[in-house]
């Protein structure tokens, strides 16, 4: 009977495992079940729905997020909403995204100096914030290890611009043509994006400080804030236009919404001179009136390369990885793309690569 009982457990005993080694065989021998889809979720919060070059940033954020999620089959979800120019509205933004579990928020500032609202609710819940266009104070980014800034060096575009009009002022013919009225001064106006904004102040000053150093002289006939944009810029031209009916021999601009505006007003006025205008960002349409000849030059802000190198912190970020090995970071914080300088030259290698 004990040997009975003996075999009847060595039985048992061979045949455990002989079901334990099928179970293996068919859970790593077959096709391995594959894992499910990850999905990463990211907030992009701008400062207003309507700045052409945020926008244009904000559309290669969502090209990147396609063409990843084809790639790795993966999920994202990215949602963008606009403050209306409120940062209240921003940091109430802010705060129903992290309580929805955003992975990730990527932050356009209304205001570059009000980042305390944002930076708190994202420490707190442990969610990465990657600023961007609007450069928070240094103070401010570097509270936590987990916030990030992409955009550009506002020195550099005015360096840019500047060096547009010096190279046209450089040619005898050129400066001529610019001033009409013969006197070896150049009459311009200057049309800045926000007032106190950093962008406005160190484009407005680097560019013509540059200009002057050159060893030109220039004579500021009127200086306007139109808050970045066309219609604002277009408005306060027409005023200056009234003011100097034949005395502007150039326009400067912050950014090209509001070079646009300015040759809008100069239209519509049909102004008897024709005005040297330049412009900073490159956007789609300033593109156009350079290769059309209406406008002088802009200074190409990257909005594809920051767009995508922002999806790309944003989407390892989100993981809960580092920032990719790819993305040179300055200081551990930062990411600048370089300025370009566009003219009628090599407009078209710009419109070529806004198609692509």
């Amino acid at each position: 009977m004990k040997k009975t009982r003996h075999c009847c457990s060595l039985l048992l005993i061979s045949l455990m495992i002989v079901l334990s080694a099928a179970s293996a065989c068919l859970g790593g021998c077959g096709t391995p079940a594959q894992p499910a889809v990850r999905e990463v979720k990211i907030a992009v919060l701008t400062y207003d729905d309507y700045d052409t070059f945020v926008n244009s940033v904000t559309r290669h954020m969502t090209r990147w997020c396609r063409q990843k999620e084809k790639e790795d089959d993966v999920r994202i979800t990215i949602d963008i909403v606009g403050a209306k120019k409120s940062q209240l509205t921003q940091n109430d933004q802010a705060r129903n995204y992290i309580q929805d579990n955003y992975d990730v928020l990527c932050v356009n500032l209304v205001d570059r100096t009000d980042a305390s609202g944002i930076i708190d609710k994202a420490v707190a819940s442990g969610t990465p914030v990657i600023f961007f266009n609007r450069e928070p104070v240094s103070e401010d980014l570097y509270r936590w290890d987990q916030l990030y800034y992409v955009g550009a060096i506002p020195s550099q575009s005015g360096e840019l611009q500047a060096r547009i009009i010096t190279d046209a002022l450089s040619d005898p013919d050129k400066f001529d043509g610019i001033d009409v009225n013969d006197n070896g001064t150049i009459q311009y106006v200057m049309l800045e994006g926000e007032a106190g904004h950093q962008d406005s102040l160190v484009r407005t000053s680097v560019c013509t400080n540059s200009i002057v150093n050159a060893g030109f002289s220039l004579e500021k006939l009127g200086d306007e804030y139109a808050n970045w944009d066309r219609d604002q810029a277009r408005a306060k031209m027409k005023e200056l236009i009234d003011r100097y009916p034949f005395q502007i021999e150039m326009v400067i601009a912050n950014n090209d919404d509001m070079a646009l505006g300015a040759l809008d007003a100069l239209t519509e006025c049909d102004y008897p001179l024709d005005p040297f205008v330049v412009g900073i960002n490159g956007t789609p349409e300033a593109l156009e009136a350079v290769r059309t000849m209406k406008m002088d030059g802009s200074v190409y802000n990257d909005a594809k390369s920051q767009g995508e190198t922002i999806m790309e912190m944003a989407y390892a970020l989100g993981q809960g990885l580092p920032v990719p090995d790819t993305v040179e970071l300055t200081f551990d914080k930062y990411v600048f793309t370089p300025y370009s300088i566009i003219t009628y030259d090599n407009v078209q290698e710009y419109l070529n690569n806004e198609n692509d």
